[in-house]
């Protein structure tokens, strides 16, 4: 006997599940279709009140601008994890840059 599978839909996990300060994400919620999105770089997660491990607001800098601004969990339409390689800072010692 076969079963038929085809009208099953799989929902992804919600990209701002796993985000943490320092990931690069792009803002637009449900208009990144129409070209409506910005780039940003997570700064804080903030929890909610009764599930404070799961983030509800970030503070993001836009990469363009610089501007920080405070977005819903759900505004983050998606995570730029190819960065995740890069350090969170470059420490200097003796005027020189050490990576």
């Amino acid at each position: 006997m076969s079963v038929d599978c085809s009208g099953l839909t799989v929902k992804a996990e919600a990209p701002f599940l796993h985000v943490q300060p320092g990931h690069f994400v792009i803002v637009g919620g449900s208009n990144v279709e129409q070209g409506d999105w910005w780039m940003g770089q997570i700064i804080f997660c903030e929890g909610s009140p009764r599930q404070p491990k799961l983030p509800s607001l970030f503070q993001v800098a836009d990469v363009d601008t610089g501007v920080i601004k405070w977005i819903n969990a759900d505004e983050v339409s998606d995570v730029i994890w190819s960065m995740d390689g890069w350090p969170a800072f470059t420490p200097i010692h003796e005027g020189k840059v050490q990576g």
